[in-house]
């Protein structure tokens, strides 16, 4: 009689748009929460979450627990992924709102992209400055089993969603204009948002599995007419029912990150736990990936 597998240590980071999603019956049950004291400076509190259906997580909120308090160009990115990691996780995935550069993507679709353009410029992007470790491919940015997990959860549910999508990442704090969403399109990008990188790239150093689940909040800047409106988010880039499209799919992330979560094990067969594996064989590191970085002034 073999042991059944065993779940993956998980966190969830929680992205802009799903505040409302952090409590209740139907969202992420949350207790505890402190920030952890990492090499890179505080990180966001760390919290632990119950999701539907009982399973315990970690959970981070990129921006805040309340309301937009830390933009995505002031996210500390590591100092997060590092606390997840000394915490036990070993699995993240995390939620995003992005904009819509296909017009195939309407507003409250789900998207799990496969792909990524980073166009961020001013984010610090490794854990492993003043070395010359983190050489690492990227064939597959995000964990192809978390990814597959996430589409089985979304078809189950029955839900509209991409099982594929190209996200560009930007800076921020300023949207894109209609004439870098064209050239994005051009370039391949189907999605635009300000989280994935360096968060993708950062989890791999640190050989943990991650994936992002999307959704769709407003079409990108020039991809449809809309009147300017000063008084409203995004100035008007989404229409009322758009809007209300969106929070709906937020209501929804809880769930289908939950039953993602138990398609996953800590089996699962995956290649990003050994993603540092090339310089343990050459001696260079340990097992210990407090030890990877170079020392702090």
């Amino acid at each position: 009689m073999t042991d059944a597998p065993s779940p993956p240590h998980a966190a969830v980071i929680v992205g802009s748009g799903a505040w409302h999603t952090l409590r209740g019956d139907d969202g992420f049950a949350l207790a505890g929460g402190e920030p952890h004291d990492t090499p890179f400076g505080p990180s966001r509190p760390v919290f632990t979450a119950r999701l539907p259906g009982g399973r315990e997580v970690l959970l981070i909120t990129r921006h805040g627990e309340e309301r937009y308090d830390v933009g995505a160009w002031s996210v500390a990115y590591r100092a997060n992924l590092w606390a997840l990691k000394e915490c036990g996780a070993d699995l993240v995935l995390a939620t995003s709102a992005v904009g819509g550069i296909d017009p195939a993507l309407a507003v409250g679709t789900f998207v799990v992209p496969h792909d990524i353009l980073d166009k961020t410029t001013r984010r610090a992007k490794t854990f492993f400055d003043g070395t010359g470790l983190g050489v690492l491919r990227h064939a597959e940015p995000f964990c192809p089993s978390c990814r597959a997990a996430l589409v089985a959860a979304l078809a189950e549910a029955g839900v509209s969603h991409a099982a594929q999508a190209v996200y560009v990442a930007t800076d921020g704090p300023r949207l894109e204009t209609p004439a870098e969403v064209r050239a994005f399109g051009a370039e391949g990008a189907t999605v635009v948002g300000m989280t994935a990188a360096p968060e993708f790239a950062l989890a791999r150093e640190l050989e943990m599995c991650y994936a992002p689940l999307c959704w769709v909040v407003n079409p990108a800047e020039g991809t449809r007419d809309r009147p300017y409106r000063p008084d409203v988010l995004f100035e008007g880039m989404a229409t009322e029912a758009e809007q209300a499209a969106g929070d709906a799919a937020a209501a929804q992330a809880p769930g289908i990150l939950a039953a993602a979560l138990e398609r996953l094990d800590a089996r699962r067969g995956c290649y990003c736990r050994r993603a540092m594996q090339r310089y343990r064989d050459e001696g260079r590191i340990g097992d210990d990936f407090r030890t990877w970085i170079a020392p702090r002034a």
